[in-house]
């Protein structure tokens, strides 16, 4: 039996990796983008992000069975359509649905008859029927007789080299019975792992809202003792370690910053929809300001270690180490870096910054270069050649004065050995 042609809109982060997936699962698939250096790109067989299933499949495939482009004709030639278009906030924390909303335009203009249209973008519960479905019904097309929609929430963990969109477990659900089976027949084809149907397509919504509010809930509460304990005097990591004991205890660890697209995003969704229907999620809001502090909290720190040394903020070469929101990979969303040297501009710092997998962002050539150039430095990615490179002896020989650990990936007892003031988040 012949396999179905898919498109799939929007091929970055998440849809790449997914559309590599499927064309290694021999469907013939196109990977409609609206960036043409992207589409040349992956059409060139040249991986635009550094993502383990992308850089192993993505020569092979192309272009047999994977054709990036930005013709949305190709959606008419289709017979599923999967959207992987980001779903961000403004400058205010609101959604931004403008992304989603052309997406499903584009697919109207170009609707066939028994189409699966996937959504995997995040939205909050209640945009599939409220605003995607009147958008695609509006060509006089009826979901569950002319087309079948579905939401199946994306997952994926970069630079995780075991768990990846292969082999995660997916929530599935859909407008109808027959579009919710057909979506779960098609995502067992392609994922080893279980499908859950969930009963209604609202609920599937809400499944990935809530992973990532609960984990900013559980960051921002580490985050917290984190600022407590260390006015108290005790270490953070050697209580969650400690607490880690306890089989019920799920440990989260403080940082600098909460970022990427998915943890410091999602739970504005949910507070957005809950306050369109008149309840407060007082909780979320407090825990998306306390983790949106902790850039600032982390420049306190520097600030008031610098005082100890009795030295300035202003005009003292700060290093930064590490751009990207996540240890061993590019990608800079929502990275909590951009605030901390936002702040630091704002206090006349001299900031060189470094990160081996952001080079444009790098001021720096290499790690030797920033930490020789830097009275202090702040880690705020813990990148594996930082956590395997940087120790108290070449921090001495660098004559690197503070260290401000904002992932608490070094080694304090023995960076303080060497004479150099230690600072981490809690610690």
């Amino acid at each position: 039996m012949q396999k179905e042609i898919i498109t799939v809109i929007g091929v970055g982060y998440v849809g790449l990796p997914l559309a590599c997936l499927l064309a290694t699962k021999k469907y013939k698939v196109y990977g409609l983008d609206t960036n043409k250096t992207l589409v040349d790109k992956i059409n060139k067989g040249i991986p635009p992000i550094n993502d383990s299933l992308v850089v192993k499949s993505l020569a092979k495939i192309v272009p047999e069975y994977l054709r990036a482009t930005q013709d949305a004709k190709v959606i008419g030639k289709s017979d599923i359509v999967i959207v992987s278009v980001p779903t961000p906030v403004d400058k205010s924390y609101q959604p931004d649905f403008e992304p989603i909303i052309k997406a499903t335009e584009t697919i109207a203009k170009n609707l066939k008859k028994g189409q699966l249209i996937v959504i995997e973008s995040t939205i909050n519960p209640g945009v599939s029927e409220e605003i995607i479905l009147p958008i695609l019904e509006k060509q006089k097309f009826k979901a569950g007789k002319d087309f079948y929609l579905a939401h199946v929430p994306e997952r994926i963990n970069p630079g995780d080299p075991k768990r990846d969109v292969s082999n995660l477990p997916r929530n599935v659900g859909a407008v109808t019975k027959k579009g919710l089976k057909r979506a779960i027949d098609f995502y067992e084809s392609i994922i080893d792992a279980p499908i859950n149907p969930m009963n209604s397509i609202k609920a599937a919504e809400a499944t990935k809202t809530i992973e990532n509010a609960f984990r900013d809930i559980n960051i921002a509460f580490v985050n917290e003792l984190a600022k407590s304990f260390d006015q108290l005097g005790i270490d953070i990591v050697e209580v969650i370690k400690g607490a880690s004991s306890k089989f019920s205890f799920m440990p989260h660890w403080p940082s600098c910053g909460v970022g990427g697209h998915c943890i410091p995003v999602d739970p504005y969704y949910l507070i957005q929809k809950a306050e369109a229907v008149g309840f407060s999620h007082d909780f979320l809001k407090l825990a998306r300001r306390i983790n949106n502090n902790m850039p600032n909290y982390t420049v306190e720190l520097l600030q008031d270690a610098l005082n100890e040394l009795k030295l300035p903020i202003k005009n003292t070469s700060i290093g930064v180490l590490g751009i990207s929101y996540k240890a061993n990979i590019g990608d800079t969303r929502e990275s909590p870096s951009f605030k901390i040297i936002e702040q630091l501009e704002k206090m006349g710092a001299k900031i060189i910054t470094f990160d081996p997998f952001v080079k444009k962002h790098s001021t720096e050539k290499s790690l030797k270069d920033i930490l020789k150039k830097s009275v202090a430095i702040i880690v705020a990615t813990d990148h594996s050649d930082f956590v395997n490179m940087i120790d108290g002896d070449i921090l001495k020989e660098s004559k690197v004065k503070l260290v401000i650990d904002g992932k608490n990936c070094l080694d304090k007892n023995n960076i303080e050995a060497c004479g150099i003031k230690y600072k981490g988040i809690g610690r």
